[in-house]
């Protein structure tokens, strides 16, 4: 146990700066996450109570919108009692614990939109055949290893960061994740450069395969306005719904290589929690809008409360 860090708490200075105007951003941030709440609910309740729904794709968009609620859990909460707090700080187990919930969102993200994309590409491709291949069975391992995989590595990543003799305990941002902790340790470790590695170059081929499998589709579909149609009404709202989560997430990517003390605190803040409010409020809003079953369902339960 010589090489476990004997660091116990880490200061958060990102919130350094909001002293005269915290209040006002303790609102804001809890109007964003009562949004998230309602939308993504919204959307799950939707399709559990609706039997009709009880269909892969609108299983697969429950699971993104429940992966929406976890992930926000991981930062929001913290973020809010910081906000009305002028000490901020954290355990150490409770930082691991942060980015552990943080990154295993992020990646179950791109779990489910690359099960999705498989999911498209039969429906599309192999319409007779969509039936046999994606059975309820293999819908629920699809689900389960959506959600399995993802931990498994957070969680090996999460063991090696464990492990490393911290020299530091200063974090220069509003949340913990596993990479700046990584920064404090006292020397390298090879395990800690590899599992991040590869984690990385998984999830890259993630986002290739859901790139290469809808440009797949949009070339099958040019010909038959049936598949131009199902194209318009699925897969773009999940194209859409890739983009913004890949985009938010190259925001904190910026902000760990290029973020500086010479750009606003509010801007780098920014940078950093952007992927935590823009895709669980817009990709609810992108699949509740587009998909025609969903929105039906959900303007005739208003209409039907205003009456």
């Amino acid at each position: 146990m010589d090489n476990v860090s004997e660091t116990m708490m880490f200061t958060l200075s990102g919130l350094s700066g909001t002293t005269n105007y915290r209040h006002t951003l303790f609102a804001l941030t809890l109007l964003c996450y009562c949004v998230i709440w309602l939308v993504n609910l919204t959307i799950i309740l939707t399709i559990v109570v609706n039997r009709n729904l009880h269909e892969p794709m609108y299983i697969f968009l429950c699971n993104l919108c429940i992966n929406g609620l976890y992930g926000t859990a991981g930062f929001y909460p913290k973020f809010l009692i910081d906000l009305l707090s002028t000490i901020h700080v954290i355990s150490y187990a409770g930082c691991l614990l942060q980015g552990f919930v943080v990154h295993s969102s992020a990646c179950t993200d791109f779990s489910i939109l690359a099960v999705m994309a498989y999911d498209r590409y039969v429906a599309i491709c192999r319409p007779l055949e969509y039936h046999s291949v994606i059975t309820t069975r293999r819908v629920c391992e699809f689900v389960f290893f959506a959600w399995l995989i993802p931990f498994c590595l957070l969680l090996l990543s999460s063991i090696t960061t464990l492990r490393l003799r911290l020299c530091g305990s200063h974090i220069p941002k509003i949340y913990c994740i596993n990479h700046l902790v990584g920064k404090l340790s006292c020397s390298a470790s090879i395990a800690h450069i590899i599992v991040p590695a590869f984690n990385y170059t998984f999830y890259f081929l993630h986002i290739m395969f859901i790139v290469w499998s809808h440009l797949y589709l949009l070339k099958k579909c040019q010909f038959s306005a049936e598949n131009r149609s199902k194209f318009m009404q699925t897969c773009l709202p999940h194209l859409l719904c890739l983009i913004t989560v890949v985009v938010s997430i190259l925001f904190d990517f910026l902000y760990m290589r290029f973020g500086s003390k010479k750009l606003p605190q509010g801007v780098n803040n920014f940078m950093s929690m952007e992927f935590l409010i823009i895709p669980p409020v817009i990709n609810p809003l992108i699949y509740g809008f587009k998909l025609t079953q969903i929105k039906n369902i959900i303007t005739q339960f208003l209409c039907g409360k205003r009456l």
